[in-house]
């Protein structure tokens, strides 16, 4: 069955495999940005990101010496901006330990920041051809629907049991093209939702189908509780010029730059005395606007904008900059999609 399995595959991939800019290249360096960058990101979305990295940063080199502004700045509307920094911090990993040139073991793979064994094995397998197995998300579903696993996939001996299967699934003598393969298929035919069983090559191998499963596999149990934050974003303008802070360490957001910000435990609109005695300011509101929430993977953020005029007393943390420069600054989407549509002086 095992054989059946991987030679089906293999023929489905060679049929239906998408043109993607990384596919085929055997270039490591562009391997590795793109898993970096589809990490919890679509294709979709994260080519154009993709395409942006790679004309700007030819080489590893060009990369590890940027400032991390340049690079957030990049990022910017991707999300998860743990990946940039540590992207980044790979690089000179690269550039000072391996003289610029890529590792070509998984071992040595697996050591870089914001590495892990999916990644490691994606990159080893398919620019090196090491045999390893990938185990993402797709792999999961794929091999959970066809082993009929309905045991929780975010158990250790459940996610153990999945990598075995991988790993005997494994085409040796292609484990590149077979990971490949495998991600594909789950992208695009054994999906979240509405997988297409009609037409699926190992419909006949699949025991979630024959148990009527489908639906319901994989299964996943939820651990984290989601949280809400209330954020009030402080919008100065004062002859084309406005603040803005820069975040710091252990939050969401991390290294990019706001308008002064005041955090709330419920959602309501501030008046100036309450933005005065929080930033020790000196203001009047002009304006005061309330934007949908922004969805992070554990919190829902609700954001409200005040455009004000006045002084502000204590400047040391803030950089005053040009309003017309503001696009220059790596900024959080919701700021981001606020500025879109509500431009400074509507």
């Amino acid at each position: 069955m095992i054989n059946k399995i991987r030679g089906l595959l293999t023929q489905w991939y060679e049929l239906n495999k998408r043109t993607l800019p990384w596919r085929d290249s055997g270039d490591a360096y562009r391997i590795w940005l793109s898993e970096i960058i589809l990490q919890q990101t679509r294709v979709e979305q994260g080519t154009p990101y993709y395409l942006a990295f790679t004309n700007r940063f030819k080489t590893i080199t060009e990369l590890a010496d940027a400032s991390e502004d340049e690079i957030l700045k990049l990022w910017q509307g991707l999300g998860y901006y743990s990946r940039a920094r540590n992207l980044h911090a790979a690089a000179k990993q690269i550039k000072n330990e391996f003289g610029g040139k890529f590792p070509t073991s998984y071992e040595s793979i697996i050591q870089l920041k914001g590495v892990g064994p999916y990644t490691a094995a994606a990159i080893s397998s398919i620019a090196f051809n090491e045999a390893k197995a990938v185990v993402d998300g797709n792999v999961i579903r794929v091999i959970s629907r066809l082993f009929g696993i309905e045991e929780a996939v975010n158990n250790a001996q459940v996610q153990k049991q999945i990598q075995t299967l991988a790993d005997e699934l494994l085409d040796h003598a292609k484990p590149g093209m077979f990971n490949q393969a495998m991600m594909e298929f789950g992208a695009l035919y054994c999906t979240p939702k509405n997988p297409n069983c009609a037409e699926c090559v190992l419909s006949t191998f699949c025991i979630a189908k024959k148990n009527n499963l489908v639906a319901v596999v994989p299964f996943k149990e939820k651990k984290l509780k989601r949280r809400s934050r209330f954020f009030h974003f402080i919008v100065f303008e004062n002859e084309g010029k406005t603040f803005l802070q820069q975040r710091g360490e252990k939050d969401v957001w991390q290294g990019l730059f706001q308008f002064p910000l005041i955090e709330t435990e419920s959602d309501f609109e501030l008046d100036s005395d309450m933005i005065n005695q929080n930033l020790n300011a000196e203001i009047q509101v002009n304006k005061a606007v309330k934007v949908k929430k922004h969805v992070l993977s554990h919190q829902d953020l609700w954001g409200r904008f005040y455009h004000v005029s006045g002084e502000m007393q204590n400047v040391s943390n803030y950089k005053l900059v040009s309003i017309n420069e503001l696009h220059t600054f790596a900024l959080p989407r919701l700021i981001d999609r606020y500025l879109e549509t509500e431009p400074f002086n509507a």
